[in-house]
């Protein structure tokens, strides 16, 4: 079983926890209401801030191979995920401009920025983000919200073309051939900072 493989074993109950989350619940049922919303999007607008910057490590590191990849998906967050949030924000008048981290996204962040230290690791580390989210989106779309703000959320991830980059991150992470103990360690965490994500600040 590849690395990548084993991962996805480890994070699916994780994964299962977010979906009973009431905050990606009530996304999928488009009654979230907008004071919850608001306040996940700004912490994830902040949070998709530092990811560029994880990528933009990582890619510093590089091996040819892989080089122009992560430039794609820095690029793929900086236009297409940022641009959401930001097409998202007055609908839920969030202030992205003005808003500050809470606990939950200021320690994922910083232990994505760490993790990035090394290769290898650092792939491990931020690969529960495209996964998670890609694995997510598909299963929402399946019954997709009728809302259509929480659609346009939904539609987002469930995109083969960010399952696409999701995929890459995890061949990538195969090539590397992080320690597999380690891998699965920093994995774990990543999913576990996921699920603490969806509890948004007030």
């Amino acid at each position: 079983m590849t690395i990548s493989r084993e991962l996805h074993a480890i994070g699916r109950p994780l994964l299962d926890a977010q979906l009973a989350h009431p905050t990606v619940r009530g996304i999928a049922a488009g009654d979230l209401p907008d004071a919850v919303f608001r306040s996940w999007l700004e912490q994830d607008y902040l949070f998709l801030l530092d990811y560029v910057r994880v990528f933009s490590r990582l890619a510093w590191q590089a091996p040819d191979g892989h080089l122009g990849d992560l430039v794609d998906l820095a690029y793929a967050t900086w236009h297409d995920e940022l641009d959401l949030h930001r097409s998202l924000a007055a609908g839920f008048d969030a202030d992205l401009a003005g808003a500050v981290k809470g606990p939950a996204c200021a320690a994922y962040t910083a232990f994505l920025l760490e993790s990035a230290a090394d290769y290898g690791e650092g792939l491990a580390a931020l690969y529960p983000c495209m996964w998670g989210y890609s694995t997510l989106g598909r299963i929402l779309a399946q019954d997709p919200p009728a809302e259509p703000r929480y659609r346009a959320w939904v539609e987002t991830y469930a995109d083969p073309g960010f399952a696409a980059l999701a995929e890459r991150i995890a061949a990538m992470i195969d090539e590397a051939r992080p320690d597999p103990a380690r891998a699965a360690e920093l994995f774990a965490e990543g999913m576990r900072h996921e699920l603490a994500f969806w509890d948004v600040p007030a």
